[in-house]
């Protein structure tokens, strides 16, 4: 059974994401399903508008079954077709030639966000928690998220980094959504104790910025410092260039770096992390890694040598 549904309701083709004990995580299944009766609709003009929510309280999406890909990985299965699927689907919702709204309801995370944040209208609400988390798992922030977060300056770079929740209202103010459901939202990254962030994500190298961080009297500063130390430090400094990098490109050319990269990033540290965070529970990855100071520029460059 494929969890997810679909239905026409006055000319509005609607997906519905129906695997809610899993905040809907997705399934190659579920982006089979979801490309193959978008596709149909948008060819034979079936609707004049499409909506894409999720089913149950928690939230829309809180993104890919990374659990099931590690699970191809590690049985050297076709693991890159899920990503080449993914990212089609959220390009197709990007072009879709008919009106294409994304509800992002409670969590909405990194697939999740692909689905949503690339939408024609998106709405957010008082519930959602928002996040592009994968520098958690040995991943950079992809499905094309970074061609907003590298537009959305010293915010953009911290929340791409630290893998940090966001709210409705941030999402609004960084252009990952357009409207509010529930009228006006807080907006806690952009308050003025925030000035921390624009202080000290400057320019790009990653261990000046987290040196400032560590330096800087303001707890939370301290705490994103620790924050990026936590994270596999290769995919770190991988974000890192490949935001300023995507801040040049066009939508469709950072889906394509997307999935360049992430066929050279994902054999280093994923299955360590995704291990670490979602199978084991132990939080204590062994990254390849042990800090952004030990890795070689040799080894970045080599993944954006594509």
């Amino acid at each position: 059974m494929v969890d997810i549904k679909f239905d026409i309701v006055d000319g509005t083709g609607r997906i519905i994401l129906d695997r809610p004990r899993a905040i809907n995580a997705l399934t190659y299944d579920m982006l089979a399903q979801a490309f193959e009766v978008m596709t149909d609709w948008l060819r034979h003009k079936k609707v004049s508008a499409i909506e894409i929510l999720g089913e149950g309280e928690r939230g829309f999406c809180a993104g890919a079954d990374v659990r099931a890909l590690r699970e191809q990985i590690v049985d050297g299965g076709p693991w890159l077709r899920f990503l080449e699927l993914e990212y089609a689907l959220d390009m197709m919702i990007a072009d879709a030639p008919v009106p294409v709204t994304g509800q992002m309801r409670g969590v909405t995370m990194g697939g999740g966000l692909g689905l949503t944040g690339h939408a024609s209208r998106r709405v957010v609400y008082a519930d959602s928690v928002l996040a592009m988390p994968e520098t958690k798992i040995g991943l950079f922030p992809d499905c094309a998220m970074l061609y907003h977060l590298s537009r959305a300056g010293a915010v953009g770079t911290h929340l791409a980094l630290t893998s940090s929740n966001f709210t409705g209202g941030d999402a609004i103010k960084l252009g990952i959504a357009d409207e509010s459901a529930d009228g006006e939202l807080p907006a806690p990254l952009f308050e003025p104790e925030s000035a921390w962030i624009e202080e000290c994500y400057v320019g790009d190298d990653v261990v000046e910025i987290v040196g400032r961080l560590e330096r800087h009297e303001s707890r939370a500063a301290q705490q994103a410092a620790a924050d990026i130390r936590a994270r596999s430090p290769f995919a770190v400094l991988v974000t890192m260039r490949a935001l300023r990098r995507a801040e040049k490109l066009q939508l469709s050319e950072v889906f394509g770096q997307d999935l360049k990269l992430a066929e050279r990033m994902i054999p280093v540290d994923f299955v360590e992390g995704v291990r670490a965070l979602l199978v084991d529970k132990d939080n204590a990855p062994k990254w390849r890694w042990a800090r952004i100071e030990d890795v070689p520029a040799d080894a970045v460059d080599e993944v954006f040598a594509y």
